[in-house]
């Protein structure tokens, strides 16, 4: 639910004939009406409900585009009216009049804080911004444009579909857009589609879908057919919020809901982050601080058993406590692009001091509520197929891979075989092995079979001291071994899990020293030690091709 701070505003009868002209709008969702000079400076939305008014295309360009930055391209193409529908030209005349738009696409260049970018802006006043000939082909020659110029591209999506009086040139325009896109794609630039409300048919299931990052407005209606289409047609009554883009990011579907207040910051940096070129400074080493001391000299020696227990301690940092604490505007993205949006793996973009970097972790909650959510940190198919996704996206962009690793083990549920399970992991390690960019891989709890493998085929695999790193658990080793699984403290002591033990076997490159507790009070002096020598990992790696970062890293896992 969207909360916005409260208003003290004036009750007006809700009769229509009591409506001065351009004083007052009426919500169509909460029936509300509203004072207009509110409803512009709340965004254009509703400031009892929070539902967003569709916007024309100038105010979204007032929006995001900085002032006086905007030049229109391609204006006035004209469609043939293939079908010879009656009265089409003349309907179209009548709108790009009333409307003073060229058509229900607004193609263009323009820049965010001062990053330039090409830009399209779906106007859903015009045929409900459904797509025929030239809005098609005004999308295709921006794309084509900003390929040739090596610029980013956004497009704000909003359409009802294929443009029915256009018949089957309208579906063309589906093949056309993406056949476009792919080429931008091919040549290593960003796409970022905005989905607003409502995007819909034929538009869906082609360039709004095809964005390297997909975001979408709060509350938009996304999807292939509209819920009006497929109550009628199949009879089928649709659940509360169904195909709204919470529904969508809840399913794995797009990478996140933006509120139009932060959309113009929001796409600056991820412009930003994208044409920053991934090098690090050279840095001085970084000692433990005295907090790590101090807690060295209170903890002894530990056992194989006493690492076990500290890896999976509840009090135990995360993914995201490092994330927060090493790196910058971490920009969190969602989902497997299919299924589902699993929250034992988080993921998305960060700067390391500048440094454009993509950061992975599997997620463990602290109370049972947290990790109900977080289902352990034991990620399902949808969790390995969303970090497979980030890590191409980074290799497209060229941007350094860096993976927290920590969970007891894939979630070994019926749904997650019904899914592929097995198949999601062997994907994983089949690509990660040949991934074109540097890939550093961090233990930082329980290291857990093959669930943990698939986001630990790096470069360099460290360790955490009192992390663990094992074929299975020690309960599961003494179960099948030795049918007792009361025996797992011993099993411990012979498995070799430690980082001690690994780094002994050549498994594991580096351990990074707890001194103690990895807790909440040492989170930001281990935080410093792990972002300085990530950052002379990645300063080793500079002037390497993409060849060789996977060749090193084949040699690596060759020699077991």
């Amino acid at each position: 639910m969207l909360k916005f701070k409260k208003t003290n505003y004036i009750t007006v009868p809700r009769k229509e004939q009591d409506i001065p002209e351009g004083m007052w709008i009426k919500c169509d969702a909460c029936g509300e009406l509203l004072y207009k000079e509110d409803v512009v400076h709340n965004h254009y939305s509703c400031y009892k409900c929070g539902k967003y008014f569709r916007l024309s295309t100038k105010r979204r360009l007032r929006m995001v585009a900085d002032k006086q930055s905007f030049e229109e391209w391609d204006t006035g193409l004209q469609t043939a009216n293939p079908l010879e529908y009656p009265g089409y030209p003349e309907k179209l005349d009548g709108l790009k009049e009333k409307l003073h738009v060229d058509e229900a696409v607004t193609t263009g260049v323009c820049t965010i804080k001062g990053e330039k970018t090409v830009i399209a802006v779906c106007d859903a006043r015009f045929l409900m911004g459904s797509m025929g000939y030239v809005v098609g082909e005004k999308i295709t020659r921006a794309v084509e444009k900003a390929t040739e110029m090596k610029l980013p591209v956004i497009i704000f999506c909003c359409s009802g579909g294929a443009r029915m009086q256009e018949g089957m040139v309208s579906l063309m325009q589906m093949a056309k857009t993406s056949a476009a896109l792919k080429k931008h794609s091919d040549a290593g630039l960003l796409y970022i589609s905005v989905l607003t409300d409502p995007t819909t048919g034929g538009v869906t299931a082609s360039f709004a879908m095809l964005g390297d990052i997909i975001l979408a407005e709060p509350g938009a209606l996304v999807g292939f057919a509209g819920p009006r289409v497929i109550e009628q047609t199949i009879g089928q009554k649709l659940p509360e919020g169904f195909q709204r883009a919470e529904f969508l990011v809840e399913h794995g579907l797009i990478d996140g809901i933006i509120r139009r207040e932060d959309m113009k910051d929001t796409l600056a940096r991820l412009l930003h982050m994208h044409t920053q070129k991934a090098s690090v400074d050279t840095i001085e080493a970084v000692e433990m601080s005295d907090i790590m001391h101090e807690q060295k000299k209170k903890k002894g020696k530990m056992t194989a058993w006493d690492r076990v227990m500290a890896a999976r301690a509840s009090e135990r940092l995360t993914a995201l406590d490092y994330i927060h604490e090493i790196f910058s505007d971490f920009e969190e993205f969602h989902g497997d692009r299919h299924v589902d949006d699993d929250g034992a793996t988080v993921g998305g973009i960060a700067y390391l001091d500048g440094c454009p970097v993509t950061v992975i972790g599997q997620q463990k909650g602290r109370t049972t509520k947290e990790n109900i959510t977080r289902n352990f940190g034991m990620p399902s198919p949808e969790g390995y197929r969303k970090a497979l996704r980030l890590m191409k996206q980074a290799e497209k962009f060229g941007r350094p891979v860096i993976t927290f690793v920590n969970t007891a083990g894939a979630y070994c549920g019926m749904e997650a075989e019904e899914r592929g399970q097995g198949e999601a992991i062997a994907r994983n390690l089949y690509e990660m092995s040949a991934l074109k960019v540097p890939v550093l891989c961090i233990m930082i709890g329980e290291g857990g079979s093959g669930g943990a493998l698939a986001l630990a085929v790096g470069n360099e695999v460290w360790m955490m001291e009192n992390a663990t790193y094992c074929v299975l658990s020690p309960e599961g080793f003494a179960s099948i071994l030795w049918k007792d699984g009361k025996r797992a403290k011993e099993a411990s002591e012979i498995m070799k899990i430690t980082a001690l033990d690994l780094k002994s076997l050549g498994v594991i490159e580096q351990i990074i020293p707890e001194y103690g507790v990895a807790d909440a009070k040492a989170c930001e002096s281990i935080s410093r030690y792990l972002k300085g020598n990530i950052k002379k990992f990645l300063e080793k790696q500079n002037g390497k091709t993409g060849e060789q970062f996977a060749s090193e890293r084949y040699a690596r896992f060759r020699k077991f």
